[in-house]
């Protein structure tokens, strides 16, 4: 991914912005499951040097979207059906616990931002755009964590939503659609701007049945 077009929330430590860039590049398939990548390969890609592109592999490799082989190099993980639907298992039970804690905690600021995100959600499923949609849902599973403000559900989703995310791109087009995954995830943001922690929670469970039953159908297809 060419240096200008990275996201325009990437900023922080180098390390932090060449992990963006790559995961991006391997969660929208630009560097596809099964490929094999060097340090310098993707340092070339993204524009950052070897150091900071070393430090994003590992967090990567912790998170599962590749696998770091001693004198074998870096290879892009494979996507696993049967792997993301004990990862929702997972997801749903953190998750509701996440959105219920985030609607009764986040302040104003984030309320307004989560009212922001469900409108920008609904535009880009209206243009089907899948790369502005995909962001925003990166920027909205981000946000709950900030809101629910529990270190340890943030740092057990940071190892799930990259697989989620991507092989949710992978397949959307053949077993889902922008307009359903647009509306469940708007529901959550509201529920949550709204402060109402049932609501939020319900809302989170329809969302992980939403993907649930497309992962099964993925399945079932047998992708």
């Amino acid at each position: 991914m060419p240096r200008h077009n990275r996201p325009a929330e990437a900023d922080g430590t180098l390390t932090e912005q060449a992990y963006r860039a790559i995961e991006e590049a391997i969660v929208t398939l630009q560097v596809p499951p099964g490929e094999e990548v060097s340090e310098a390969q993707l340092a070339a890609r993204v524009g950052f040097g070897r150091t900071p592109v070393r430090e994003a592999l590992q967090r990567l490799a912790r998170e599962r979207l590749v696998r770091i082989l001693p004198r074998r190099g870096i290879i892009v993980a494979a996507v696993d059906v049967e792997e993301q639907l004990r990862l929702l298992e997972v997801r749903r039970e953190i998750e509701r616990l996440s959105a219920r804690a985030a609607a009764r905690q986040a302040d104003a600021a984030q309320r307004a931002a989560f009212r922001a995100i469900a409108g920008a959600m609904e535009q880009a499923a209206a243009a089907e755009d899948e790369t502005g949609f995909l962001r925003l849902d990166r920027q909205l599973n981000l946000l709950v964590l900030a809101a629910a403000r529990n270190e340890f559900a943030t740092a057990a989703m940071a190892l799930l939503h990259g697989l989620s995310r991507r092989f949710w791109f992978l397949h959307w087009r053949r077993s889902a659609g922008l307009e359903g995954s647009a509306r469940v995830h708007a529901a959550l943001a509201r529920a949550i701007a709204e402060g109402d922690a049932d609501a939020a929670g319900a809302a989170s469970d329809a969302l992980i049945d939403f993907i649930e039953a497309f992962t099964r159908r993925v399945r079932a297809c047998g992708a």
